[in-house]
Order: C-alpha cells, then structure tokens, then sequence
C-alpha cells in the first residue's frame, strides 16, 4: 500500500492533482482499487494517511531548500514574494524556474518501509490477564479476530499506535507528552554557556568543560568495524557472484543466506544508535543543569572542506551524529525550560574570541599570530558562539564571506588601535603560549 502511494503522488504528477489523503482514500473506495490488498478498511485508511503525510514532509524540506535559493537570487522583493506564495499554495508547477529547482530538490521517492502499520486510537486496547501481564489487542485480517500482543511492561500505550516488525519482535510506538517525563521535572540552571558540537565530545562549553567525552570513541570505532565488515560482505558477495556465474547456484544462495543477511548488522546499528543517543542527551542534561540559556551554532547546512582529508577522516567525519545533538539540545531544552538560542556557525573555529583575527589551526590548538596565544580550539569556538549572540553585525543567514570580511575590519581596527597585550590570564580551560619578540 505505501509502495502504491509513493508512486502515484510521490512527485510531480502528484502535485498537479493536488490531492489529499481522503480524496486519494475516496478514490480508491469507488475504483475499488484497495480490495487488492486485502486488509480492513481502518488499516489500509491509516496507511494512505501516514504514507501521504511522508510525502508531505519530504517536499518541505525540498521547499525549505529552494526558499534559500529564492533569497539567493538578485530579484524584486515583488518577484520573491509570489515565488514564495507559489511554493506554498503547491502551484510551482506552472512555473519553470520553481519547477526546475523543485526537481533539483525534490528526487521522486521511493518506499522502503514494509515492516510496519498504524493503529488508529479507537481500535486498540489492552487486556491485563490473571498474573497481571498486559496484552495489546489489534485488529487482524478478520473481523472480530484480534490479534494479541504480550507487553513487557506495565503501562498501557495510548492513541494511535506504530506497530514496526523487527527481528521478530512488534516495537510499539506512540506519542507522550515531554511534561510528564521523568527529566521534565528537573528544573535548569540559571546561567549562559555557549556550547561548541564536536566529534570527539559532544559538547564543550564556553567554560571550558567537555561533556561526552565517549562519543568520539564510539563514532570512530563503528566506523572502523563497518568499513572492514563492508570489505569482507564485498569479497563473499563477489564469490556468490562468481558461483553464480558458473551454474553453482546452490553455492550462491548458501553464502547469500547465511553469510549475507541484515539481521545481526540491524541489531549492531540499534544498539550502537542506542548508545550514541545515551551519551548525547545525557552530555546536554550536564549543560542544562548549569544554564538557563544555552547558545549553539547552526549546523543545518550543509559544509564542505577544501582541505583534503584522508580517507579514513573523511569516512569517520561523515558518520557525526551532529544531527541527534541537535536534536536533544531542541528537546532537552524545551523540557527543562531552557532558552535555545542558534548563531550563525561561520568562522567560530577559526577565530580568536580576544582579537578576531583569523588564526591558524592545527589539530586541536589555533594559534593566533596577533595575540602570540595557542588556544584550546573548542574552548575557543565555545566562547566565540557565546560572544555572537548578541553581536549585531553577524546574524544567523549572514554568508560566510560577509562573517569573514567583518572579522577582518575587526582585527584590523584593534591591531591598528591598541597594542597588543601578552599579560592577561588565560580563559579557563584554553592553554596560552606566550613567545614574546625578545625571545
């Protein structure tokens, strides 16, 4: 069912009927095309419902994408406007620069989802048997017939309800609400920290504490363990291949279904995504319990290196979980009552937080040639992010090349006004080094 939606309205011809879920449910009803199926009603219902709304989501984030390209452009304020009402009213269609970014962004999508239904709220409950075991009723193929599931736990799920199949195991999935949780009940501290995301921890505030400080071992090391699983699977895969080819095909589907099965690697990758959501969260738990403002920079955009990097750093970079941080310091905030507060990322590594001046970085340490001063980099960015908040110049959106040119007028109006000093003391948790001329 969810493959028959993504076809049908999962790209432009779908936009042009400008459907919605009852009308496409409507349709199918009178054609009589969801009889192929053979499912209630009620289940293949939410299922048009919950594939429709994936294909929503998927083309606002491919709209999020061409509103920057819109702003990018050298156009009326007039122009802009209506390309933005046409994005929104679902008419980009009709015009063929919208047309042609929206094909850009938007690639027709495919579904990979076969493991799992949606229970609506009213056709569920649960049943407490005689040793106080709970079990989830759920309609099955016939009428009448439920099928029953037996809960490890005592609390019963509410509202609509996610049924996923994994390793022969029903995940049940559904919606609390954030305030009745445990951790919702801790209240945050009462000052401003800016905070510096890391690979190697996963946050560093501008206090010059680390927090996380396993993640960086737990990225590299499954990194590592699946580029040499990958290697090997890639070696048997070429052997069946080979047998195959020869007429073995006995050979072939021994290896392919003992040796290449995804079973295990999606248990590995559980307990690994597990573990990494465990230390994050817990790491801006430790930032909250001491901030009533936390200030982090945007990483929602894309950033490419014109550095070359090894393959080995480049692999393992490409695995930062820099969106789950993200994600907790969103959630974890909202929670506790923080305030979150996203400054524009460009150039917080890079610079010194005392001068300005670009520096030059070398691993962990940036060096700045104005203040003879070696800092501790992500200290150093920490305090950066900090100190943007509230400068008026550089806001969220500003380019990169515009954060770049305003450094650089800064650094030059304090080296051209002020001498430089080399007898303040060091931020805490950065490591200064002096060289003075005379030595």
């Amino acid at each position: 069912m969810r493959s028959e939606v993504w076809q049908r309205y999962g790209s432009i011809g779908g936009v042009g009927a400008g459907l919605r879920d009852r009308e496409v449910r409507d349709q199918w009803l009178a054609a009589g095309a969801h009889e192929q199926f053979g499912v209630l009603a009620n289940a293949w219902k939410e299922t048009v419902r919950d594939a429709m709304a994936d294909i929503a989501a998927s083309m606002a984030v491919a709209k999020a994408e061409v509103r920057r390209t819109i702003s990018r452009r050298t156009i009326s304020a007039d122009e802009r406007k209506q390309m933005y009402a046409a994005l929104k009213a679902d008419r980009w269609a009709d015009d063929a620069f919208l047309a042609r970014q929206m094909r850009k962004c938007w690639k027709r999508g495919k579904n990979h989802t076969h493991n799992q239904i949606v229970v609506r709220a009213d056709k569920h409950h649960t049943i407490a048997d005689a040793r106080g075991r709970l079990w989830l009723a759920v309609p099955g193929l016939q009428r009448q017939q439920p099928v029953r599931i037996p809960l490890n736990t005592t609390v019963a799920p509410t509202g609509t309800l996610r049924l996923i199949l994994r390793n022969g195991r029903v995940e049940i999935h559904y919606q609390i609400d954030a305030m009745t949780m445990r951790t919702s009940q801790r209240a945050c501290g009462h000052g401003m920290l800016g905070v510096d995301k890391g690979y190697s921890e996963v946050l560093t505030d501008s206090d010059g504490n680390h927090h996380g400080a396993g993640l960086g071992q737990l990225l590299t090391s499954e990194s590592d363990h699946r580029k040499n699983k990958n290697r090997r699977r890639a070696k048997l895969r070429s052997i069946a291949n080979s047998a195959r080819h020869r007429g073995d095909h006995a050979k072939a589907d021994r290896i392919t279904r003992n040796n290449l099965g995804t079973a295990k690697r999606a248990l590995r990758r559980a307990r690994w995504k597990a573990m990494v959501r465990t230390e994050t969260f817990s790491a801006v738990h430790r930032v909250i319990d001491t901030a009533a403002t936390v200030v982090a920079e945007d990483l929602s955009k894309a950033f490419g290196s014109r550095k070359p990097l090894g393959r080995d750093i480049s692999r393992r970079l490409a695995g930062w979980t820099k969106g789950i941080t993200a994600e907790a310091l969103k959630n974890v905030s909202e929670r506790r009552g923080s305030a979150l507060v996203h400054v524009n990322a460009a150039y917080t590594s890079q610079a010194c937080h005392r001068c300005g001046s670009l520096g030059r970085r070398g691993g962990d340490r940036l060096h700045c040639a104005q203040c003879r001063v070696v800092w501790q980099v992500d200290v150093n960015a920490a305090i950066n992010i900090l100190q943007r908040a509230g400068d008026p110049d550089i806001a969220l959106y500003t380019p990169h090349q515009r954060v770049k040119q305003i450094l650089q007028e800064r650094a030059d109006r304090r080296r051209v006004r002020l001498p430089t000093q080399d007898s303040s003391p060091a931020w805490p948790g950065g490591e200064r080094i002096i060289r003075s001329a005379q030595a």
